[in-house]
């Protein structure tokens, strides 16, 4: 098994054994927000738009920050910055992004399973009855009732949606 559909396989055991509502949505490979937004037939405002964020914190530490906002917005890296105090923020590699969400870049979750990578999700997203995403798959998204991701995933929420 991939390390995609792994992460996928402990996503789903994890809503499962927590009772969450959700439901899987199978579509042709896409990762783009726009595109799958339209495949699923949500509105992009309802979709999880799932960045990994690099802090400097001083000269030598940095962390790892899943920053989730509405398909319709930008992940504003100043105030991510700003959150930790940090003196940078930018886009984490695709590599590193990859490695700690355990995904390939357009099928990361809004959940973080590595606790090198802390989950900050914007309360614009959170105002819908449900939320969509990639789930760790291109061909495969979940629609999860907003207040069972908040119960399940355990998110900080802070203004990082530009």
């Amino acid at each position: 098994m991939s390390e995609e559909h792994g992460t996928y396989a402990k996503l789903i055991g994890l809503l499962d054994e927590r009772g969450a509502a959700y439901r899987i949505i199978e579509h042709e490979e896409q990762g783009a927000t726009e595109a799958v937004s339209a495949l699923r037939g949500n509105t992009l405002a309802q979709a999880a738009k799932c960045i990994v964020v690099m802090v400097k914190i001083g000269k030598k530490e940095k962390r790892y920050i899943l920053a989730v906002v509405p398909g319709d917005r930008r992940v504003d890296l100043g105030a991510v910055k700003g959150l930790l105090g940090g003196t940078y923020a930018g886009f984490a590699t695709p590599e590193v992004a990859e490695r700690l969400a355990g995904s390939v870049s357009g099928t990361i979750l809004p959940f973080s399973f590595d606790p090198e990578l802390d989950l900050v999700v914007d309360p614009a997203l959170l105002v819908h009855e449900e939320i969509f995403f990639n789930a760790a798959r291109l061909d495969r998204s979940l629609a999860l009732r907003t207040a069972d991701y908040t119960a399940v995933a355990e998110p900080r929420t802070a203004d990082i949606a530009g």
